[in-house]
């Protein structure tokens, strides 16, 4: 059990990284400021669709589990 949990604590860690690495910026630099920031574009449209949408609810879900499995290895190992 100890094992595993280590294991999977390992896991999440890296995987945690990767999907916040892998999260785009979300200041929009100088196009906000030249272009108005205002339009409505596919993106805008389809906030709940986008590939940024899943890397964020990815990296809640990861860290929650971190979370619960560093709580199971603080009474388990």
């Amino acid at each position: 059990m100890a094992t595993f949990l280590v294991v999977m604590e390992f896991i999440l860690a890296i995987a945690l990284i990767a999907f916040v690495l892998l999260q785009p910026s979300k200041q929009d630099g100088l196009r906000g400021f030249i272009g108005g920031g205002a339009q409505d574009t596919f993106f805008s449209r389809n906030k709940g669709r986008t590939s940024e949408v899943m890397y964020a609810r990815a990296t809640v879900i990861i860290a929650v589990l971190l979370a619960i499995n560093t709580i199971f290895m603080h009474y388990f190992v």
